[in-house]
């Protein structure tokens, strides 16, 4: 806690010195990501939350400049197996219910 308040007041410091320049606001890229994390909700909701995660990173990937689709792809699928595998083997917790995951947990 004691760090945390040095810390505070040393940026608080900084700040008077030389305040930062204005913020400008995103492109596409920022924007697009906002969207997809607005997007993400409903697909946890409806679908499975492994399905939303993969489909958001697959879309970001595309959004942020990756051309090759099968390496946008690979990191849409192995990130949420990596994911599940985790909390499921390691972790022993277990995802919330949906159409992956009840296939799974039968």
């Amino acid at each position: 806690m004691v760090i945390n308040l040095v810390l505070a007041a040393l940026l608080a410091i900084q700040y008077r010195k030389k305040p930062p320049k204005k913020i400008e606001w995103g492109g596409l890229h920022t924007w697009g990501s906002v969207a997809l994390f607005v997007i993400f909700y409903p697909l946890t909701v409806y679908l499975d939350m492994l399905i939303a995660i993969a489909v958001v990173m697959f879309v970001m990937c595309l959004l942020w400049g990756e051309r090759r689709i099968h390496v946008a792809g690979a990191v849409a699928l192995v990130t949420p197996a990596a994911i599940f595998l985790l909390f499921h083997m390691v972790l022993r917790i277990r995802f919330p219910r949906g159409l992956l995951t009840n296939w799974y947990y039968q």
